[in-house]
């Protein structure tokens, strides 16, 4: 998910041939408090004019309690981007609040409520804490986000490269979305010229469950997708599980061995999964 800031043109313009899955047009921290007004001008006329292909558009707006939240709804909504990424949710109640407003733009315009998605975006200590009950409120959040800057500023911590101070906070957001089925996307890796630490960051991200990872320049979008994509072995040996889990079905039999080691039914779940990383179905195998 590359965050483009609102203020950008050029950026907005080429958002769609940068390669990353999904664009988060920035109105929030991106853009500087003279700049609000221009930044969703130039927002909206680009969602109404640019084609972004198959990528996913998101819009981060600013949060309801600025000046500037509200008026941002009201310009995006309309347009229904993908997703509206709410920043520094904390609780339920707040949530709540933001998708009544936004289902009264979406009825004024006569727009369905089951198009645009909302992005919950974690970025406080409260946050954190409520992150489950976020996560469950309501069908239209289908992905939790992390914010780790805003996250340690308000903890008081130091931000390190590896992420110490907020590790359990990741995981807390990943066990929250894993547990209602929707996405986690991870926090940005902030320096965009040290690509080894961004490989390790990623890795990280995966091994531990997140669904993706935000970045701040295009540069770094092809190594998270290197990291993502299952490697040439992963492949072989998740289609080869899938094949023989379905022969060994149609003989009745649930659990077998490959090469010694036992496969049952979530290795099967998990071999699924990297094909559908791959792009592989494997309903046709």
């Amino acid at each position: 998910m590359l965050y483009i800031p609102g203020n950008n043109p050029a950026m907005l313009q080429q958002g769609g041939v940068y390669g990353a899955d999904s664009l988060l047009l920035d109105l929030e921290d991106a853009v500087a408090l003279n700049q609000k007004d221009a930044a969703r001008i130039l927002v909206r006329n680009m969602l109404k004019s640019i084609n972004f292909y198959t990528t996913e558009v998101c819009v981060r707006v600013n949060h309801l309690d600025t000046p500037f939240g509200l008026e941002d709804l009201e310009e995006i909504v309309p347009l229904q981007p993908d997703a509206i990424r709410y920043p520094k949710t904390e609780t339920v109640e707040e949530l709540a609040k933001l998708i009544q407003i936004i289902e009264a733009i979406e009825d004024k315009h006569n727009l369905p409520h089951d198009k645009m998605t909302i992005h919950a975006m974690i970025e406080t200590a409260l946050g954190v804490q409520n992150v489950f009950e976020i996560a469950k409120f309501s069908k239209r959040v289908d992905a939790i986000t992390i914010g780790g800057q805003d996250l340690t500023a308000d903890m008081n911590i130091k931000s390190t490269k590896e992420g110490s101070g907020i590790d359990l906070a990741r995981k807390m957001i990943v066990m929250a979305a894993k547990a209602n089925k929707i996405d986690a996307i991870d926090t940005v890796f902030v320096d965009v010229n040290d690509e080894e630490g961004l490989r390790i960051d990623t890795e990280y991200a995966k091994q531990i469950g997140f669904s993706g990872k935000a970045v701040i320049n295009p540069r770094q979008i092809d190594i998270i997708h290197d990291v993502y994509m299952p490697t040439e072995e992963e492949i072989r040996k998740a289609y080869r599980i899938v094949l023989e889990f379905k022969k060994n079905k149609k003989a009745g039999i649930g659990v077998f061995a490959i090469d010694g080691k036992m496969i049952d039914a979530p290795i099967m779940t998990r071999a699924t999964q990297v094909l559908e990383l791959a792009n592989i179905d494997f309903n046709s195998i």
